[in-house]
């Protein structure tokens, strides 16, 4: 079970993802708008195990502490990126770390470029890319901590190899696939 809600005033994706089996779920991502994620979370009947967060920057984690006190599920981000989210998470995101959804498992690939503490969330036929890899683009690399070239190394690197079918599900913008974004995505021409 997928589904995505697009939030606040950057139009960040916001994704509530569950295990039909279990109704076990997390939520990627709650930038703003808690309401409406609360709302679909209700619907959905899932029960939230986890916040899990791409990268700190507010629009991804502005309604993390308020969907955290709704919901009593901790928070996780990458610790390079924890001290610029506005809030004290519960965990921290690692290389490889494995979390449990259910009958399933999400993966965590370290993918800093965007933020130093950028990361992705793999899981069977999908990965949630946050704004490390968009339909077409990449995420900036102008802010503070940002890196071009590592960026794109670690796109090349870590999120290529998992397979042209994968669908990529970013943190603003539509739905794609890795193996689109690896033919015709332009800042990956030299590669």
């Amino acid at each position: 079970m997928l589904k995505k809600i697009v939030v606040g005033l950057y139009q960040a994706n916001c994704y509530i993802l569950g295990c039909n089996k279990t109704m076990q779920g997390i939520v990627i991502d709650p930038g703003d708008e808690v309401f409406r994620i609360v709302k679909e979370i209700s619907r959905t009947g899932l029960r939230i195990g986890h916040i899990l967060i791409t990268h700190g920057h507010p629009d991804h984690t502005g309604g993390c502490k308020e969907l955290r006190d709704i919901t009593r599920a901790p928070v996780w981000i990458h610790a390079l990126d924890a001290s610029k989210s506005g809030f004290s998470p519960d965990g921290d995101l690692i290389e490889g770390q494995e979390i449990d959804v259910g009958s399933y498992k999400v993966s965590v690939i370290h993918t800093p470029g965007h933020s130093p503490g950028g990361v992705c969330f793999h899981t069977h036929g999908a990965v949630f890319t946050g704004d490390t890899l968009f339909a077409g683009s990449i995420g900036r690399t102008d802010f503070p901590g940002g890196d071009h070239n590592k960026l794109v190394k670690n796109v090349v690197k870590k999120i290529f190899p998992l397979g042209d079918h994968l669908r990529v599900y970013p943190g603003h913008g539509p739905v794609t696939t890795i193996g689109k974004e690896r033919m015709s995505n332009p800042f990956f021409r030299s590669y």
